[in-house]
């Protein structure tokens, strides 16, 4: 059994900076063998990937936060983050985290950002 808990959501002004946290819990696992996503939903719109760190330390970003949004992660603190910057209303959304261990989806339970003045 595998728990992610996300913090580090709220409410912040177009152009403010936040960062999202992902703490992973749970027998046997490891950010170092296992990657982590971070997903969004917004209100009436799809679940969609925003940014992946592989097992192996590669990221990738959706084409909407690329140069904007930063994934990294702390092995030692099974730990992923988001770093979030140059924050636009349209990154409003609940902000999920992933992972796949043995086989299995566990998700967090989401962390609301909102980007508003």
């Amino acid at each position: 059994q595998v728990q992610l808990v996300e913090s580090g959501g709220g409410l912040v002004q177009p152009g403010g900076s936040l960062r999202l946290s992902c703490a992973a819990s749970g027998i046997s696992f490891s950010l170092f063998r296992n990657g982590m996503t971070w997903y969004r939903q917004a209100p009436g719109k799809q679940r969609e990937l925003v940014a992946t760190i592989t097992r192996g330390g590669g990221t990738v970003y959706a084409d909407s936060v690329k140069g904007r949004f930063t994934i990294s992660r702390d092995n030692a603190k099974n730990t992923a983050y988001l770093q979030m910057n140059s924050l636009k209303p349209e990154d409003t959304a609940v902000y999920y985290c992933n992972t796949v261990s043995l086989g299995v989806d566990y998700w967090g339970q989401g962390t609301q950002v909102t980007i508003s003045s």
